[in-house]
């Protein structure tokens, strides 16, 4: 979810697909799949462990700037959830990654970094907020539509990887989708 404000280097981009496509792979495998010399990986991060600690750290940094900019707590709510249907397309190599190597000890209330779990408290606030004005429906909870959202987006953003999706009108589809199912039902 990249932002103006936090232009993530196009190498770590580059080590994120890397790593989604190949989770395993050693640092000279990545360094091959990324196009540069081993040596070249080794002065940008000296380990394998290193970039993935860099990536969960762009990643995190990113996804808290994203939702910040999406405005969740005071744009209208139509307006905040097609903002917020972008930024989760607007980085896509990151979501790839996290897809990967995201772990749910990042969500304990034990993990001294509590900022994915403020990311999810921020998330599910949100889609709390849109049941209260009337943009979603109310026996599905907010943490579930929350969870629901990311997860198609997060599927279908893999889906596009793998080339089954196109990337053209995927906004789109991922908010008839979600609304239609989660909206509001009309009464006839």
């Amino acid at each position: 979810m990249t932002t103006a404000t936090n232009q993530t280097d196009p190498l770590l981009l580059q080590l994120a697909v890397a790593l989604a496509n190949q989770p395993r792979a050693n640092l000279q495998e990545l360094a091959k799949a990324v196009g540069v010399s081993k040596a070249t990986l080794y002065r940008f991060c000296p380990t394998r462990e290193e970039i993935i600690a860099r990536l969960l750290e762009e990643a995190t940094i990113t996804v808290a700037l994203s939702l910040e900019a999406c405005d969740l707590e005071h744009a209208p709510v139509e307006v905040a959830f097609k903002s917020l249907i972008a930024s989760v397309l607007d980085s896509k190599e990151l979501t790839l990654f996290l897809i990967y190597h995201f772990r749910p000890d990042f969500l304990l209330e034990t993990n001294l970094d509590k900022r994915w779990l403020e990311i999810q408290k921020v998330s599910d606030k949100f889609f709390l907020r849109c049941q209260h004005e009337g943009l979603l429906r109310i026996d599905i909870s907010a943490v579930a539509l929350s969870e629901i959202f990311f997860g198609i987006g997060c599927s279908l953003i893999e889906a596009e990887h793998r080339g089954r999706v196109p990337r053209a009108g995927m906004a789109e589809l991922i908010e008839k989708m979600f609304l239609q199912g989660a909206g509001v039902q009309q009464k006839a």
